[in-house]
């Protein structure tokens, strides 16, 4: 197995919060107890990771890291004591653009890093990438991402498919993540700006 994929601890567990404060956010706007709320800033901050740490046998990270559920705890918490308005526009839709290429890249070179073979890798970075979102939505009883055209999905892909390509290549292991993550982040801040999304399947019977 190969050295396990290092980011600032600092820098992940940001990831985890942005991720935590969508779940915390939707809570709120279906005006849900604090304890539910709580519920979804956990499975939203850390359900992706969850996912992929148990298909590819590692331990679940979040159970070892002391930090992580303190942390999406305490986002749900800023998010009770807060008005809903300072949430609202693109702010947030950017920054879950950011987690979403970088925990995608994270989550293919953990899948590499366990001698997952590249294609199974690439999906693991989209799981981590997009579960906890999925399972959200399905708990507050919405249409999941995977269930909307919005390109998301896509650019964890995108993100994915370069990180596997790159470590495939033996490129530097900060080129490689970097460009990878770039890549996922400015396609999903296209479709942000751009409002633009997937077609849809429109063949008539």
């Amino acid at each position: 197995m190969a050295d396990l994929p290092q980011i600032p601890a600092v820098l992940d567990l940001a990831g985890t919060a942005v991720f935590a404060l969508t779940g915390a956010l939707l809570a709120a706007k279906l005006r849900q107890t604090f304890v539910t709320m709580s519920f979804f800033a956990l499975i939203t901050g850390v359900g992706g990771g969850s996912v992929r740490d148990l298909l590819i046998g590692a331990p679940v990270f979040w159970v070892r890291d002391p930090w992580v559920a303190p942390v999406c705890l305490g986002v749900a918490l800023i998010a009770w004591f807060t008005p809903h308005r300072w949430w609202e526009g693109k702010l947030l839709d950017w920054a879950d653009a950011l987690g979403l290429a970088a925990y995608a890249v994270l989550g293919t070179a953990k899948a590499l890093a366990f001698a997952i073979a590249p294609v199974p890798a690439v999906l693991m970075g989209v799981i981590t990438g997009c579960v906890g979102g999925v399972i959200r939505d399905v708990l507050a009883g919405r249409p999941s991402i995977i269930m909307r055209p919005e390109i998301y999905v896509t650019a964890a892909a995108l993100a994915s498919v370069l990180c596997a390509l790159g470590t495939g290549l033996g490129w530097p292991r900060e080129i490689a993540w970097t460009g990878a993550a770039l890549a996922g982040f400015v396609l999903r801040g296209y479709a942000i700006s751009r409002g633009l999304g997937l077609p849809s399947y429109s063949k008539a019977d």
